[in-house]
């Protein structure tokens, strides 16, 4: 081999160890971030999540997963609104960041992406505790559309124009609905006092006062609205019934509806605030059966329909019966009506007390 042919694969020898350590350095250098939009939660599993606690600079929410549902531990423990816990997740998962603006800790306090600094925080734990992942949403930014962001297990800071305002109340993560019952579906109600009790019962279309005394008529207005006063009664605050001993129950409300089904609502109130305890009985006890061969179509139907209502009574003082909610003045100003707020001095051609459509 000559003497240039030696020289020739020499350089190339040197040139093929120079590219490899190029190659080399290349692929131990830190990656840049991608320039398009990236989700910020990446491959996190609902199911995995054991609780979520919440925080904001005013206030801290834990939510913990218990059996198949979650509960509101600041709430005694209450179940929690699964449609929120999935809009949180949901919100929290959908956050996508533009570019890096920084991984040095020294700059989170400027940032707002602090835990203590933070405008809210949200962070997803496994069943033993162990942190699962979060978002720590920061100050928006200084120029341009969008807000600070982080995970909570990195020192990362991106911006995202797209952060959620993440509710920090207890009660943001409960159903407020407590009952809701149609005009139509209603028989009968029943108030009672300390001093008189007085039923109101539906009669043709309108509400009658029964027994009504011989020289007054109701109020047209007013009786209706005590006789739908659970068409929609939602609650402000709860507590376990166990934890109310300072609460007289000196109160009650009781609606009777067309198909057996009793609420009966016990009422006490303190320092300006009302309270109520609920239970829901069916009364009718007469056993079920089905024939498909020998019953009508409407039979079946009219069976069917006292099942569903003899579990929707059974479900409700299931969740319900164990606690106390708090409801706001103006619905319960409708629960606890004297006779005589209803009844007004009957005139001279008057020759009933029936009342029309309640709600005219």
């Amino acid at each position: 081999m000559t003497n240039r042919k030696l020289t020739i694969l020499s350089i190339v020898a040197v040139v093929t160890v120079v590219w490899a350590v190029v190659q080399s350095r290349i692929s131990n250098r830190p990656r840049t971030e991608a320039d398009k939009p990236r989700y910020l939660i990446q491959g996190l599993d609902p199911a995995d999540v054991g609780s979520i606690v919440l925080s904001s600079t005013e206030n801290t929410v834990t939510l913990k997963r218990t059996g198949g549902h979650f509960v509101v531990l600041d709430k005694d423990n209450y179940p929690a609104d699964a449609s929120q816990i999935n809009e949180l997740i949901t919100s929290c998962l959908d956050i996508k960041t533009d570019e890096l603006y920084t991984d040095d800790p020294e700059n989170h306090k400027a940032l707002g992406v602090t835990e203590d600094d933070a405008r809210s925080a949200v962070k997803f734990f496994k069943p033993d505790s162990s942190l699962l992942t979060g978002v720590v949403i920061g100050k928006p930014k200084q120029q341009g559309r969008g807000t600070y962001v982080r995970l909570a297990s990195s020192n990362k800071v991106y911006g995202t124009e797209q952060a959620p305002w993440i509710r920090d109340q207890a009660m943001d993560y409960i159903e407020p609905e407590l009952i809701s019952l149609e005009h139509d579906d209603i028989e009968s109600v029943t108030v009672t006092s300390d001093n008189e009790s007085y039923t109101l019962k539906a009669e043709e279309g309108g509400v009658v006062l029964e027994n009504p005394p011989e020289d007054k008529t109701p109020k047209r207005g007013d009786i209706g609205r005590v006789f739908n006063a659970l068409k929609d009664i939602r609650f402000d605050d709860v507590q376990k019934k166990t934890a109310a001993d300072d609460l007289s129950f000196d109160g009650q409300f009781v609606c009777r509806l067309k198909d057996s089904t009793v609420y009966t609502i016990d009422i006490a109130q303190k320092n300006d605030k009302t309270y109520v305890a609920c239970h829901v009985e069916f009364t009718d006890t007469t056993p079920v059966t089905k024939d498909k061969g020998v019953e009508s179509e409407e039979q079946l139907k009219e069976k069917e329909a006292k099942l569903l209502a003899r579990d929707k009574a059974n479900e409700f003082s299931a969740k319900h019966s164990g606690w106390v909610y708090e409801i706001a003045d103006y619905k319960a100003e409708n629960l606890t009506k004297q006779l005589s707020e209803l009844l007004e001095e009957k005139q001279e051609h008057e020759h009933t007390n029936k009342v029309d459509d309640p709600d005219s």
